[in-house]
């Protein structure tokens, strides 16, 4: 092999890595918590950044646990609803219209879009300099469904703290226009026809160990406690107005 060949040899790999991830609409390689590397898949959906750095939420949510929850876990999960609905009728239609009719598609479709959707909401319910309480007509009908603000923290966080293996907690609007909550296993939402109770979310908290085992590791009640130091209630409240329409 003479002295040409050999030095262009790294560079006509690089061309044929490039050129390989192209053909697949993968691109930005992101190495997860195991080494290996997560890959940015183009189609419909994509992952948004945080409305935040990812050290933002400390010391309440870690800034490697957003990291990886973040730019890892929500990645995978927008990459495997990109493949489950290329080339179906599925391709083009909102995620809250699957939804509606989510018993009729498959798992791969509810696992990853319920999973895209809710991390969606949840990066954008919490915040830095958040916590706190609600105001106006959502902390009125807090105190009208719930008793006090206390009592409903309470009540939401023995949602969290039940929901046995992986799920969410949430606050929703019923049907009713009344708030409720109510917890769903794994990527399940309530909007989704096979959720036992429905309605709109307007507050969410990933209670899977991913979201939190770093900094906290079986501490659930922990997590679940610190949670209220981060949400924003801003983002909440419009929420709420939007749903009560």
């Amino acid at each position: 092999m003479n002295t040409v060949v050999r030095l262009m040899l790294p560079v006509l790999l690089v061309l044929a890595i490039a050129g390989c991830q192209q053909a697949t609409g993968e691109r930005n390689p992101i190495n997860n918590d195991k080494g290996e590397e997560v890959m940015t898949k183009t189609g419909k959906h994509v992952l948004q950044d945080l409305p935040y750095a990812h050290n933002a939420l400390e010391p309440y949510i870690d800034e490697r646990t957003m990291e990886i929850h973040h730019g890892k876990h929500h990645q995978a999960y927008v990459n495997n609803l990109n493949s489950a609905i290329e080339g179906t009728e599925l391709e083009n239609m909102p995620l809250e219209e699957i939804f509606r009719n989510m018993s009729q598609h498959p798992a791969a479709v509810r696992n990853n879009g319920g999973g895209h959707w809710n991390h969606d909401l949840f990066w954008n319910i919490m915040g830095p300099d958040a916590g706190g309480k609600p105001s106006g007509d959502l902390l009125r009908s807090i105190e009208k469904h719930f008793g006090s603000f206390s009592d409903f923290q309470e009540a939401f966080s023995r949602a969290g703290a039940t929901r046995f293996g992986s799920g969410w907690a949430w606050l929703i609007v019923n049907a009713n226009g009344e708030l409720q909550v109510t917890s769903t296993p794994n990527q399940d939402n309530p909007l989704m026809d096979v959720a036992d109770v429905r309605g709109t979310p307007i507050l969410g908290l990933d209670v899977w160990e991913h979201a939190y085992y770093l900094k906290y590791q079986n501490r659930r009640p922990e997590y679940l406690s610190n949670f209220w130091n981060v949400v924003n209630w801003e983002e909440v409240e419009r929420r709420y107005a939007e749903a009560i329409k």
